[in-house]
């Protein structure tokens, strides 16, 4: 009997209790949400220690994806058992983190050695992918080199990513390109929408796609709602946090009702990825989360 059916046909918490690990805290199953919206790995660990009860503990609150940042350093016994966990209750892995670099100028470079770290962690991540049913992995290009002109720079950039179009193509996996804000990660090469935009429509590939995370671009550029549409095209995944604070939405400035309307009225059925903080800590905070997420989803 799967676990969500268990619970609800459940009248004694004994009976409930027995069947459960000690790490996982129970609760009742709540309905679906309207959007795909994904939770990281760790969010809810007050309510459930190990990764796999996560995902248990998550589907029965109606989310219907996660992430992680950190399933590429994952235990391949791990990653397995995460991906199992995750078919039984028909969820959908999200984004993780395939390769970021935060010192080198490496997508913005010229160097083959640069090129071949590429390569290599593109075709990591592949293995990844394909261990836990991932279609997207995240790719933050690196710095930009104040000591070469931005044109050269974008150029290498559409390149290195054409090389690891090649690896990523044929496994069917999506690089997702995340702008960050310059006030919270200055020097990074990839800072706006319309600079990824530029870049995916030149590398002109399914493999090369926008991570348009709404906290960073509400720093750099607002105007969510009108990128978004200019954009479409090009973007395969969204991250949120409310801003300032980067915490759960109604925290901060943005109004994700609206945001997230917006998407459900546009069709999109893919991931919205929750890579915030908590406004509050423990199993409150993460009740929290939950409850904000709720008020915010789509009626229809």
């Amino acid at each position: 009997m799967r676990r969500r059916d268990f619970l609800a046909a459940s009248a004694a918490a004994a009976a409930v209790s027995a069947t459960r690990p000690s790490t996982l805290l129970e609760a009742a199953p709540r309905e679906p949400f309207k959007l795909g919206y994904a939770p990281p790995l760790g969010m809810v660990r007050n309510h459930a220690e190990d990764p796999v009860d996560q995902v248990h503990f998550l589907a029965d609150q109606g989310f219907r994806a996660i992430e992680d940042n950190g399933m590429k350093g994952r235990p391949v016994r791990q990653q397995e058992a995460i991906r199992k966990a995750l078919d039984e209750h028909g969820m959908e892995m999200g984004v993780f983190v395939a390769h970021a670099e935060w010192q080198r100028a490496d997508f913005a470079s010229r160097d083959p050695a640069a090129t071949e770290r590429i390569v290599a962690n593109m075709r990591e991540a592949v293995e990844v992918a394909q261990r836990v049913g991932a279609r997207w992995c995240t790719v933050v290009p690196g710095r930009f080199d104040d000591r070469v002109e931005p044109e050269f720079q974008m150029a290498w950039v559409i390149d290195n990513l054409r090389r690891a179009c090649e690896v990523c193509e044929p496994a069917g996996l999506v690089m997702v390109l995340e702008p960050l804000n310059r006030r919270d990660h200055p020097g990074m090469y990839l800072a706006r929408i319309p600079q990824a935009y530029a870049i995916c429509r030149a590398v002109d590939s399914p493999s090369c796609k926008i991570l348009f995370d709404m906290y960073h671009q509400q720093i750099t550029e607002g105007n969510i709602i009108p990128n978004i549409d200019t954009a479409w095209d090009e973007i395969a995944y969204f991250q949120i946090g409310d801003n300032p604070g980067r915490k759960e939405p109604t925290t901060g400035e943005i109004n994700y009702a609206n945001v997230f309307a917006h998407l459900r009225r546009k069709g999109f059925t893919g991931v919205v990825g929750m890579e915030h903080g908590n406004a509050k800590s423990g199993a409150e905070g993460e009740m929290a989360v939950v409850a904000a997420y709720r008020a915010v989803d789509p009626a229809r």
